[in-house]
């Protein structure tokens, strides 16, 4: 039952878990921000670090995975907006979700685990919010 995503090694779905939930709390902070003040440029310690997560996620979304082709990480030298944060954040939050979706399956006592290196793990994780129907 392995996922159409590929297979899986256990370093990526831990550093998946990881960069996750990261990628999500920053993406709720950024939204807020930007609901506020949408056209407010981001400060360098929060682009320093959103960098740093959108270099991690790079590393980890190959190929179909990659939420924007042509981009890599936001330049210092023009700073972002608050809402262009929180669109790319949100990219990159779907990939994953993709991601996850692709290589996980419900197992018998109906809990989500990954599929690593093609075969069911003890795993767990949780159900992903785009699943494909096959």
């Amino acid at each position: 039952m392995p996922g159409v995503g590929g297979i899986v090694k256990r370093k990526e779905v831990e550093s998946f878990e990881k960069l996750h939930g990261q990628v999500e709390a920053l993406y709720e902070e950024i939204g807020t921000l930007s609901k506020k003040s949408p056209n407010d440029a981001l400060n360098k310690f929060k682009l320093k670090l959103i960098n740093g997560l959108l270099s991690e996620a790079n590393l980890l979304l190959k190929g179909d995975y990659r939420p924007l082709e042509g981009f890599g990480l936001f330049s210092e030298d023009d700073i972002p907006t608050n809402s262009d944060v929180t669109m790319v954040l949100a990219q990159y939050l779907n990939c994953l979700e993709k991601m996850r979706a692709d290589n996980v399956h419900q197992d018998d006592l109906g809990s989500w685990v990954w599929i690593v290196d093609g075969r069911e793990s003890e795993i767990r994780t949780a159900e992903p919010k785009k699943l494909k129907v096959k």
